[in-house]
């Protein structure tokens, strides 16, 4: 009896270690498995569009931005790429009346991407674009800044809409391309987007092929016309002969 005793009890002290080990040293989870450090990647490919929201102390939205973001980094004339991926990403900024910012963090101290709002009257635009990609122990911090600007301007209480891709040049190594943007800042009606607003770049894109389409058929018409003065000239010539 002593001896089973003894057994019993040798079990119950290996089962007891086995399962304080395992409370110590989890299973990693899936979150733990994504990389810590933004990681470049040879080819490029469209960004996923995330969607982020600011808002002031009192919880009310003051920004609202759907997006997809592309770092590119250029060594040696050769690009790498990173997309920002919205379930890494944190948001944080400040609301203020006339200036405020959007910081879109990820990865941890992967990098960021800050813009700057700004209210001009009844007038709203991108005024200061900042970007920091951080790839890694003995890769070196990509970092690049355009200011002083008036990008996306849109009138207060309205949304803009871009469909075209657009390239900013932030640092001689450093650019940002930015796809399927919208969005909208300082006046937001119950946190939703307000009308749409076509941004520049679309306007373009949609009135080329009807200039090109007017001066073709511009082209033709005085095509026409100089062959029918042309043939009346040659038939009045030849009735004066007669």
């Amino acid at each position: 009896m002593h001896r089973e005793t003894i057994l019993f009890l040798l079990v119950v002290i290996i089962m007891g270690n086995s399962l304080m080990t395992a409370a110590l040293d989890p299973k990693p989870t899936e979150q733990a498995n994504l990389p810590q450090r933004p990681v470049l990647q040879p080819k490029e490919t469209v960004p996923v569009t995330g969607n982020y929201v600011l808002k002031d102390p009192a919880g009310t939205s003051c920004i609202k931005l759907s997006v997809g973001v592309e770092y590119i980094v250029i060594e040696k004339k050769k690009p790498s790429y990173f997309n920002l991926d919205p379930t890494t990403t944190k948001t944080t900024g400040r609301c203020a009346e006339k200036e405020s910012v959007l910081s879109l963090a990820f990865l941890g101290k992967g990098g960021y991407l800050n813009l700057t709002f700004e209210k001009e009257g009844n007038l709203t635009y991108v005024s200061k674009i900042t970007a920091n990609l951080a790839p890694g122990k003995g890769i070196k911090n990509y970092a690049g800044v355009i200011e002083h600007e008036k990008l996306f301007p849109t009138a207060a209480g309205r949304s803009l809409k871009c469909y075209s891709q657009t390239e900013f040049h932030l640092s001689e190594n450093l650019r940002v391309k930015i796809v399927s943007l919208q969005f909208q800042a300082f006046k937001l009606t119950n946190g939703k987007f307000g009308e749409e607003v076509e941004c520049r770049a679309d306007f373009i894109k949609k009135i080329i092929p009807i200039i090109f389409g007017a001066t073709v058929v511009g082209l033709l018409l005085i095509a026409v016309l100089s062959f029918l003065i042309i043939r009346d000239h040659h038939r009045q010539a030849g009735y004066d002969r007669i």
